[in-house]
């Protein structure tokens, strides 16, 4: 609830700097590895925006894959199962590229 508060607030404020009445979409980016739910996350972003701007927005998300380089041989790949071990080579050395995120890529309002 307490994120999909912080992503209303970040939605009604950028809507209000840019004289916009109302919300129509609001779109995400959210990491893997931050293990949100999409469908509870839209649950509450619905009962919060209620009688807001936000009123009927239609919440999109995008999950981002968790992705890594290996730092000992350079290797790109999809970390499954939170296996932090580079399939190539087996080495711990794994820089996380992305599956972090948590961000409000754009709104779409009126």
């Amino acid at each position: 609830m307490a994120i999909a508060q912080g992503i209303l607030d970040i939605a009604l404020n950028t809507a209000a700097q840019n004289d916009a009445t109302k919300i129509l979409r609001v779109s995400l980016l959210v990491g893997q590895l931050t293990e949100i739910e999409p469908a509870s996350l839209r649950f509450c972003f619905t009962a919060l925006a209620a009688d807001t701007p936000a009123a009927g927005a239609e919440l999109e998300v995008t999950v981002v894959p968790l992705t890594g380089r290996c730092r000992d041989c350079g290797g790109e790949f999809a970390i499954d199962h939170y296996r932090f071990y580079c399939p190539e080579c087996n080495s711990a050395a794994v820089e996380i590229l992305s599956g972090r995120e948590l961000k409000v890529e754009h709104l779409e309002v009126e």
